[in-house]
């Protein structure tokens, strides 16, 4: 391999609980590359509320969803752990039966571990929870994962793309959005929020925002046709205010809690339904009548294919997409930059930098 130090910085989640298990180190061993894969260099790493649940062991069970458990339900995960899935970096070493050309690329790393070759998600898990990831100055992944861009955008701009928008194009295409239709939007203002804004327009769809009043200006210069205020004391009403004669065909919902059963009630009949996520609660009010007498298509969604993955870098490359980076942090702040996370005072995603200490 080059010439590379023995150790680096990280931050090690250590195990279930608060801020307090996010333990910096500044001597963790540099990973060394097994064959087919390659090292790379980390200099931005974006942060997700994907992060925030497996340290805090919120995703519960089938039985009890008050129960500690991590992303992949009932298997419990190995600490020390090193998270991070929006990796951006350069390429500093490779293993075996990978071509060294590629050494001092630049690249955006796919976070998917696949165990597939095909396209099933059924058994997929993540680089930042089934392996370390790039909250570290280096960051081990398999070659494929690791894709060459050439792009004017800064390391942090590019780290805001891969987990979110990865996640918001693999619900649209699970809810088979097309062109003309009309897609609302919860938590518009987050990291999958204004990725699902952006693709919506990219199928030349209708998105439909709900996002805190504070936001409207943003999300509309995003691309979204209307901005329903969150805080609206009459939500139902304030949606259907904003769709005018138009229905909702799709809903794309990362919140669910008490919103969801507004959502629901506001899709059209043989409406579609995809949630990807639980900011606002995971467990909601659901009226089945509602489901079946409205012929509703209830879809359930995470992460993305390769082919998502691809979809979202080429948008990224040609300027079909933007970045909407709020803030970035050096690593040894990462739980303070968690912290913000949580508080949700921004719109788009935070970065963590991999500042030199010298």
């Amino acid at each position: 391999m080059p010439d590379l130090p023995a150790t680096m910085r990280a931050v090690l989640l250590t195990g279930h609980g608060g801020p307090e298990r996010l333990e910096y180190r500044e001597d963790v061993p540099v990973p060394v590359p097994a064959p087919g894969e390659v090292l790379v260099r980390v200099t931005a790493c974006g942060v997700n509320n994907t992060d925030v649940w497996v340290r805090e062991g919120a995703y519960g069970t089938d039985d009890d969803p008050g129960e500690v458990s991590s992303w992949r339900r009932g298997q419990p995960l190995e600490f020390p752990l090193i998270q991070g899935a929006d990796v951006v970096g350069r390429i500093a070493a490779v293993g075996e039966n990978v071509d060294g050309g590629i050494i001092g690329k630049r690249v955006m790393v796919d976070f998917g571990i696949y165990n597939d070759a095909g396209t099933s998600l059924a058994n997929v898990d993540y680089i930042g929870h089934g392996r370390n990831g790039g909250f570290a100055e280096y960051c081990a992944v398999p070659a494929e994962n690791a894709h060459v861009v050439r792009m004017p955008l800064s390391d942090a701009e590019l780290a805001t793309f891969c987990c979110a928008y990865v996640t918001a194009e693999r619900m649209l295409n699970r809810a088979s959005l097309t062109g003309g239709e009309v897609v609302l939007i919860s938590g518009a203002s987050g990291g999958v929020g204004t990725g699902l804004i952006q693709l919506a327009r990219v199928r030349g769809a209708v998105p439909i925002a709900v996002a805190s009043a504070g936001w409207t200006d943003a999300l509309l210069d995003l691309g979204a046709q209307a901005v329903v205020a969150r805080e609206s004391e009459n939500l139902d009403q304030a949606i259907r205010s904003a769709l005018g004669t138009r229905q909702v065909d799709v809903v794309a919902d990362v919140v669910g809690g008490p919103l969801f059963k507004t959502l629901l009630n506001v899709l059209r009949p043989e409406g579609r339904y995809v949630t990807a996520g639980a900011i606002g609660g995971p467990v909601v009010e659901l009226d089945l009548r509602t489901v079946y007498l409205k012929h509703l298509d209830l879809i359930g969604s995470t992460q993305g294919t390769r082919e998502d993955f691809a979809r979202v870098r080429d948008y990224a490359t040609s300027g079909k997409i933007k970045p909407m980076l709020a803030g970035t942090y050096p690593l040894k702040d990462l739980a303070r930059a968690q912290a913000d996370f949580v508080e949700k005072n921004f719109i788009g995603k935070l970065v963590i930098t991999m500042e030199s200490t010298a």
